[in-house]
């Protein structure tokens, strides 16, 4: 069977007699109505954040420690956005729930980084901070050293400078699609591209040539934010920032989230109270293809592993991916 092509925000796009992306004829789709500017969703998801991190906790527990993971995380997007323009970063989006998590914190730091003519909406003040040292690695080393300098707090309400012409663009992102998607993931991240005003181009490739298809279509794209978690194959050795490997298109891999565990990960989005895919709701915890993946054993409800519990119900990290097959 032939594979789709890439797509841009479900446009569908062909291949030259080289084999290279290029767009498709005239008479696409219609293209992808935004309900809101970026400007105002920005500052909704601000503000969600803002009151969570702003929440009391009673004592010690897994709400405080999912604060402090996103106050680490929201320091390491404001870094890169800082290291990258808005043209060289993208976001690697799946729809699945680490890169939703992601995503949303990503927008939640533009209010401080968007050009003050493009705030149709003023920004939420940050709250009080409790200062809290960022652990992060050193190069070619286990040891940790501590950073004052990037935030234990949202970032500052300051802005950076920008031409008095310029305007938000939305978040550029790529979709590298499995072969087999399930269709429930295709409908979310077609409506959640909606929804938070993705520049999203999807392809139905293998990952490395997906992204070499990406760079030749976005030549400026330098960095690409990652929701990819130390429990993740081959990723217990990846920091905030890491290229990828010399034989891979030369990227900077962001893995705001790379400590992150999964409990903490829906915390969050229970939280903020963010729409997800419908097969979390039916005891996926996480999402491949079709043939290779199906409901966590670890939470049927009945012998015959006909019924389950919703993924966030479940709790050890090392659960996670008994839906998934190894191959």
């Amino acid at each position: 069977m032939m594979q789709d092509g890439p797509r841009v925000n479900g446009v569908a796009k062909t291949a030259s007699a080289s084999g290279a992306p290029r767009a498709a004829p005239p008479t696409p789709p219609s293209p992808t109505r935004y309900t809101r500017s970026l400007p105002e969703i920005c500052y909704v998801l601000r503000r969600k954040v803002t009151d969570f991190l702003a929440e009391q906790p009673s004592g010690p527990g897994l709400v405080r420690d999912t604060q402090e993971q996103a106050r680490i995380a929201m320091g390491v997007i404001e870094e890169a956005l800082n290291r990258y323009g808005p043209d060289e970063v993208s976001l690697a989006y799946n729809g699945g729930k680490d890169c939703l998590v992601l995503l949303v914190l990503i927008l939640a730091c533009l209010p401080a980084l968007l050009p003050p003519s493009a705030a149709s909406i003023p920004t939420v003040p940050a709250p009080v901070p409790v200062p809290v040292p960022v652990a992060v690695p050193v190069q070619g080393s286990k040891q940790q050293q501590q950073r004052p300098d990037l935030p234990s707090k949202l970032p500052s309400e300051t802005t950076i400078p920008a031409p008095a012409d310029s305007s938000p663009q939305p978040l550029q992102a790529i979709y590298i699609a499995p072969p087999d998607p399930f269709p429930e993931v295709e409908d979310f991240v077609a409506t959640s591209t909606q929804e938070y005003n993705l520049d999203l181009v999807r392809y139905a490739l293998p990952m490395r040539r997906a992204l070499e298809a990406y760079i030749g279509d976005r030549p400026s794209v330098r960095a690409i934010f990652m929701g990819t978690r130390r429990t993740d194959p081959h990723s217990e050795f990846l920091e905030h920032f890491s290229p990828t490997d010399a034989d891979w298109p030369q990227l900077m891999r962001v893995n705001p989230l790379i400590d992150w565990h999964y409990a903490e990960i829906w915390t969050f989005i229970r939280h903020l109270e963010l729409s997800f895919c419908c097969l979390y709701d039916r005891g996926f915890s996480s999402l491949g293809g079709m043939t290779n993946t199906r409901p966590n054993p670890a939470l049927a409800l009945d012998v015959e592993k006909k019924t389950f519990r919703p993924a966030y119900e479940l709790v050890r990290d090392d659960e996670e991916r008994l839906g998934r097959d190894s191959r």
